[in-house]
């Protein structure tokens, strides 16, 4: 497949998938022996990032994702995506908030007859709980 063609699939999973919630689209995208390494997504594999859609989904309401950067080599991908949602549902033990977030993510795609065998997923989950009130600010630094 051609990088142009590897680079759709990748915004498919990223905007059908993680933004509108498709799990079609990854039964589609990812190849079955998927080995998946973004923390916390269980098992390792397509099923595991299938959950993690759903689960998602629960937790946030208006779910959006926006490409911002685009990168490839060879049968790697590499997206800048802003990930936007609204706190709704629970998120573990966290019951809704009703905030909003806007945080970055980095995906990182490896790819074999143009399906993602590999996946990296990097959310700023920092960026994030700072936004719903879990975590404080960090304040400046006195000099």
């Amino acid at each position: 497949m051609s990088t142009e063609a590897n680079i759709a699939v990748l915004r498919r999973v990223i905007l059908e998938g993680f933004g509108d919630g498709d799990l079609s689209v990854i039964d589609q995208l990812l190849a079955p022996g998927l080995k998946e390494h973004q923390f916390g997504v269980y098992p390792p594999n397509g099923e595991g990032v299938k959950k993690a859609i759903a689960d998602l989904h629960v937790s946030f309401s208006e779910m959006s994702y926006t490409v911002e950067h685009v990168a490839a080599d060879g049968d790697m991908v590499w997206m800048h995506v802003k990930a936007h949602g609204k706190h709704t549902g629970p998120l573990g033990a966290l019951p809704s908030t009703g905030k909003t977030f806007e945080i970055d993510v980095i995906d990182i795609a490896r790819f074999e007859d143009g399906k993602v065998v590999e996946h990296w997923g990097v959310p700023d989950r920092f960026a994030m709980l700072q936004q719903l009130g879990v975590l404080p600010r960090p304040q400046a630094a006195k000099v």
